[in-house]
């Protein structure tokens, strides 16, 4: 399998400048993130971080540029080079659409959002493009199954308008299903040698997202820990979710731990399409609510990381503070350095 050059162990800078609720401002983006995050990680031995970007931080509604909020960017790919790390700019938001809210998904149907949104990538690939340690990610976590067919659309659109600017920038294409590596298999084949197809990973998502309060159907006081029986597992995401995650618990021996060989099972559709297009993969975002017990999420990192190591597949875990799933956050204080040699 083709690797991800560059881009083989990273971490995510959500809440920055994307997801930033009543923070979207300069006190928040001047403070948040600093030189000093980026020295951390990259004393962590990592090779780059992808940097989430709601289009709202840098393009308002009619389209045109903010451009004094340019320069978070710019220090950001500055401080990177310096500390000899790439970076990943990942369009988290569209005008029009938002991954966590699918109560106004507009841009999959009008054509001025559409142009709004390549003209954005048109502008990004000016400024950023042709330099070998950046990587450009389209578009977080497309939804809901009517939308493939548009997304293929429009992403080839974006994709002919960047590489008029930015012949050989690595581009970063994800499906439906929030990234799922079902979504995958409903991409048009590669469009150059340049694309990466990228798939996220919460499985088993009733120990990954346990408690979660944005998860409509999630009991708040729900906990369980990893490793755990398939058995188990399987039978508390079917009380939670019903059948939509049943599927991932299948073929596997139903009394033993979940382990290495769940997310073996979970990874060979990718690994299937990655081998067909010769098309590098890379799982953009992965981790743990920060209401598991520390210890469970150690293991569940070691997993995980046995198997996209095994088959070269580049990650980029989410994220590295706040967010409920922060690394450095004080949660994680007893495993922080086990968690750390991990990534």
């Amino acid at each position: 399998m083709r690797a991800f050059k560059g881009f083989q162990k990273g971490i995510n800078l959500g809440g920055w400048l994307s997801q930033c609720n009543d923070h979207y401002n300069e006190a928040h983006y001047d403070s948040f993130i600093t030189e000093a995050d980026i020295d951390q990680i990259a004393s962590w031995q990592l090779d780059h971080v992808r940097l989430p970007i709601d289009y709202n931080v840098i393009q308002r509604n009619d389209g045109t540029l903010i451009e004094e909020h340019f320069h978070y960017i710019d220090d950001c790919i500055r401080w990177c080079q310096k500390h000899n790390l790439h970076i990943v700019l990942d369009i988290h938001k569209a005008c029009g659409y938002v991954f966590d809210n699918t109560s106004d998904c507009s841009f999959f149907t009008d054509a001025h959002l559409q142009d709004i949104f390549v003209q954005l990538w048109e502008e990004l690939a000016r400024r950023y493009g042709n330099q070998e340690m950046i990587a450009f990610e389209l578009l977080n976590e497309i939804t809901l199954p009517e939308f493939a067919k548009p997304w293929n659309q429009i992403s080839k659109r974006t994709i002919q308008a960047i590489r008029q600017i930015a012949p050989t920038t690595p581009i970063i294409l994800g499906g439906i299903f929030n990234s799922s590596i079902m979504g995958l298999t409903l991409l048009e084949p590669p469009f150059d040698e340049h694309i990466v197809f990228t798939f996220h990973c919460y499985s088993p998502m009733i120990f990954t997202h346990q408690g979660a309060y944005w998860v409509a159907t999630m009991p708040p006081k729900l906990r369980t820990s990893y490793p755990q029986s398939i058995a188990t597992l399987r039978q508390m995401s079917w009380n939670v979710f019903g059948k939509d995650y049943d599927d991932e618990y299948e073929n596997l021996p139903q009394d033993r731990l979940i382990g290495p060989d769940f997310f073996e099972q979970l990874f060979q559709p990718a690994l299937q399409i990655s081998n067909t297009y010769q098309v590098p993969l890379y799982c953009g975002e992965y981790g743990v609510i920060d209401l598991a017990e520390p210890e469970d999420v150690a293991n569940w990192y070691q997993d995980i990381h046995s198997v996209l190591e095994k088959y070269q597949i580049s990650r980029s875990a989410w994220t590295y503070k706040k967010m409920d799933f922060g690394m450095i956050d004080e949660h994680y204080e007893s495993v922080y350095e086990r968690l750390k040699k991990s990534l």
